[in-house]
């Protein structure tokens, strides 16, 4: 619980500021997931914790080649999967989904742009993507830290909520 929270609230605090999840910050993770497997003094075993990093990785990938979110937030919510296993990280990315869709509401609104994002998203969807491009550039000022969603999931999962 205490390594999910800590290492959560870190990349989410790293994420807020650099608006990025470094490599060094996600390997670290996935070490120190590996390791308290390896010892005994996780909650899962070492199977489970390579086979959490592996779910964890095969659930976000889609959504980064998307470019419904970056790599890093992949490569964390993997990480993540070392310390929560399998069953763990199939929770976290259920209330990573909510918690990212009410930050993402909480964003527009902050930012004055509800109504433009639902449209945007509503067209992601009907078109599987094609709008993709017109998302992603740079003006349109719609991108936000995924990773504060990432580690509330992850802790709640952790949680057994």
């Amino acid at each position: 619980m205490a390594a999910v929270a800590g290492s959560g609230g870190a990349s989410a605090l790293v994420d807020l500021r650099i608006r990025r999840v470094p490599n060094p910050l996600t390997l670290g993770i996935a070490a120190l997931g590996v390791l308290l497997a390896a010892i005994g003094a996780g909650a899962v075993s070492l199977p489970a914790a390579f086979a959490g990093f592996g779910l964890g990785l095969l659930i976000m990938l889609p959504g980064h080649l998307v470019g419904a979110t970056g790599a890093g937030d992949a490569k964390l919510f993997a990480a993540l999967g070392t310390l929560l296993g399998p069953r763990g990280i199939v929770a976290a990315f259920v209330y990573t989904a909510i918690a990212g869709g009410v930050l993402a509401l909480v964003v527009a609104l902050c930012r004055r742009r509800l109504g433009d994002t639902i449209e945007r998203t509503a067209t992601f969807v009907r078109t599987r993507g094609a709008n993709v491009s017109e998302i992603e550039h740079t003006s349109t000022d719609n991108r936000f830290a995924y990773a504060p969603a990432i580690a509330l999931g992850a802790l709640l999962a952790a949680l057994g909520l």
